[in-house]
């Protein structure tokens, strides 16, 4: 069972999204990355939301970055929106993925923060696994003092 799924719409976006994956590595989370553009592949990528047994995704999208919004109609499930600087420094990405419709929530992180994406992902999942929360805290405490 993945517990994130990490959804990129091009291979261009695979740096951004072996960054997510390396924080998930480091504490041991279960995730699956895919390739699925909204505007390219629309009925693959709503099968694949509908089908997987992750319980975060993990969206990472550039330009009109529609692919957050598009995962976030397929679900009633977390989906973390990672605006990726392609153009216009990443503004026309953010905006795009923090302007969505009540009723369709996106949590959004910073213009290519894909590590802080994978971090809000293993904090939604320590709400209900134990070992998670501890290495969420022993993490923090590391951090704070190196």
């Amino acid at each position: 069972m993945s517990k994130v799924a990490i959804i990129i719409g091009s291979d261009s976006d695979k740096e951004l999204s072996d960054a997510a994956a390396g924080i998930l590595k480091e504490f041991g989370a279960e995730y699956e990355q895919r390739t699925l553009s909204a505007h390219r592949s629309p009925k693959a990528l709503a099968q694949y939301v509908e089908s997987t047994d992750a319980e975060v995704f993990i969206c990472i999208a550039g330009l009109a970055a529609a692919l957050p919004g598009a995962v976030a109609a397929q679900t009633i499930k977390p989906v973390i929106g990672v605006p990726k600087e392609v153009k216009l420094g990443g503004i026309d990405a953010l905006l795009s993925i923090v302007q969505m419709p009540t009723g369709v929530p996106v949590a959004t992180v910073g213009i290519d923060g894909a590590k802080n994406a994978a971090l809000l992902a293993i904090e939604i999942l320590a709400l209900s696994d134990k070992q998670l929360k501890e290495s969420l805290i022993e993490y923090r405490r590391k951090r704070a003092s190196g």
